[in-house]
């Protein structure tokens, strides 16, 4: 009953976490996104270890400096949380992320290996299920501007990419269809036939009371922004 009961802690807490984040992101009036008054640290740090890398999400669409709060949770879940050497690839790059966003908004310095890119080819020869499944997993690398080896997979599988965010919709499982729009919205080679936009906004209307579908939700715009952004002072 115990490990029952603080899974739901978990959980419920991963659940305020991302929709701290979708408040943030949408111009929120508070700061720090982590709450400091969880009466249970390691709930708190798990739970960010949890989210992972967007739990600054909204610096990195904003540009806006993070709170030092937050900074220094994500620090204090980097270490406390790191993958073993047999970890999982997916739980590998999730670290990376964390770090190279830690990185990029102030964090202190962390080991160099953990700079360092996990290997991506996995994904090269994933089938279009598996594809979007790991890719819905590693959401969090998705964000304007991605360079990293994953972003290159998925930029070079698009077609691959809408099959599984057609069926993910069709599955009901809106989790894995607002994480791979958030992943096609980086695309400039998505198929005119999936109606992205549409498919978008019958996510949001199914299953946005989920704050983890809101998130991935407030991401793709983000990132279909900085693209209009980007068109327009090309033009």
């Amino acid at each position: 009953m115990e490990q029952v009961s603080g899974a739901e802690r978990l959980a419920d807490a991963v659940a305020d976490l991302a929709g701290r984040v979708v408040s943030a992101v949408r111009g929120g009036d508070h700061r720090a996104v982590v709450p400091g008054t969880c009466s249970e640290a390691a709930v708190r740090v798990a739970a960010v270890r949890v989210l992972g890398a967007d739990t600054l999400l909204a610096s990195a669409v904003t540009g806006r400096a993070p709170d030092p709060a937050d900074v220094a949770v994500c620090d204090q879940a980097i270490r406390a949380h790191q993958p073993a050497e047999t970890a999982s690839l997916p739980s590998r790059w999730t670290h990376w992320a964390m770090v190279d966003a830690l990185s990029r908004f102030g964090g202190t310095d962390v080991r160099p290996q953990w700079r360092v890119q996990p290997p991506a080819r996995w994904l090269e020869e994933a089938s279009w299920q598996e594809l979007t499944h790991q890719l819905a997993v590693l959401g969090a690398l998705a964000l304007p501007g991605a360079d990293c080896a994953v972003a290159r997979v998925a930029a070079a599988r698009p077609v691959d990419l809408a099959r599984g965010f057609v069926r993910a919709v069709r599955r009901r499982d809106w989790r894995q269809a607002a994480a791979a729009g958030r992943w096609l919205c980086l695309s400039d080679e998505v198929p005119g036939t999936l109606g992205l936009g549409t498919g978008l906004e019958f996510v949001a209307m199914m299953g946005e009371p989920d704050p983890i579908v809101a998130l991935h939700l407030e991401a793709a715009r983000a990132i279909e922004d900085a693209g209009s952004r980007s068109g327009e002072a090309g033009t």
